[in-house]
């Protein structure tokens, strides 16, 4: 059942924008693995904003969500990605869009 409060147009939800960018942290990869090992880490390509990326998929933007998966940009997070995570001790950028929680190694200024 849609929260008919939110606004419809992800261009124009500044409020859930900036409650995301205040919830971004970042974390060590182990931190993390628990959620990996449920399948729920999506890796995120260090060229897009990882806010605007959120603020996507929690408007079930399909079209954009689409096009960076296409593109490589956005995926589940391989067993080879978390494996040198691990190996490097890792500190990633994340943040949570329930059910998943979006990682990236170099958050991009907006």
């Amino acid at each position: 059942m849609p929260n008919n409060s939110l606004p419809l147009n992800p261009d124009k939800d500044v409020e859930l924008r900036q409650k995301v960018n205040r919830e971004t942290a970042r974390l060590p990869w182990t931190e993390l693995m628990r959620h990996f090992a449920s399948g729920n880490v999506v890796w995120v390509a260090d060229e897009l904003d990882l806010v605007e990326v959120a603020v996507r998929i929690a408007h079930d933007d399909k079209a954009s969500v689409g096009q960076w998966m296409a593109a490589g940009q956005i995926a589940k997070v391989s067993d080879v990605q978390a494996q040198g995570w691990l190996e490097t001790q890792a500190q990633l950028w994340a943040c949570v869009v329930s059910p998943f929680i979006l990682v990236q190694q170099q958050k991009r200024p907006h």
